[in-house]
């Protein structure tokens, strides 16, 4: 998959009550109705994403840190709920060779192109995550594998 970086933007969903939001958006056509996408600038080419996203907080179950290839921050590894992950198999199959961004807190961090239908209930961002990225996550749910453990407080 190729990576894509963009300027921030605000649009995310977010569990209640949760302290950190993530969405996904998927790349568009501009003819659709203009207020159900926004714009952004890829290396002087404009492309066009949809307003709502794929797939939001709501939809994960856990979720896995990891360094980044970079000099600094984190990728992250997100399970999501057996229904999303349905619908999200469904979207990449329908959009391969469109573009997929990832956004925590309204701030763009990663994009990467679908080349491929994504069965295993999966999503990746390679790069973009801070530490306290990490740590809003952490207060949020649990880590892959620790899904029904009870948070120590």
């Amino acid at each position: 998959m190729l990576v894509m970086v963009f300027a921030p933007m605000g649009f995310a969903g977010s569990k209640p009550n949760s302290k950190i939001s993530l969405s996904f958006h998927m790349e568009t056509d501009q003819n659709e109705d203009p207020k159900m996408v926004f714009s952004q600038n890829d290396n002087g080419k404009i492309r066009y994403f949809r307003r709502m996203p794929e797939i939001t907080t709501n939809d994960v179950v856990s979720f896995s840190p990891f360094p980044a290839d970079g000099p600094e921050g984190y990728g992250m590894v997100f399970k999501l709920k057996e229904n999303a992950a349905h619908r999200f198999a469904a979207v990449t199959n329908m959009n391969q060779g469109r573009w997929l961004l990832a956004q925590i807190d309204g701030r763009m961090v990663d994009g990467v192109i679908i080349d491929k239908t994504v069965n295993d209930g999966l999503v990746v961002i390679w790069n973009g995550i801070t530490l306290n990225d990490v740590r809003l996550f952490d207060a949020a749910m649990p880590r892959i594998g620790r899904e029904g453990q009870k948070k120590k407080k």
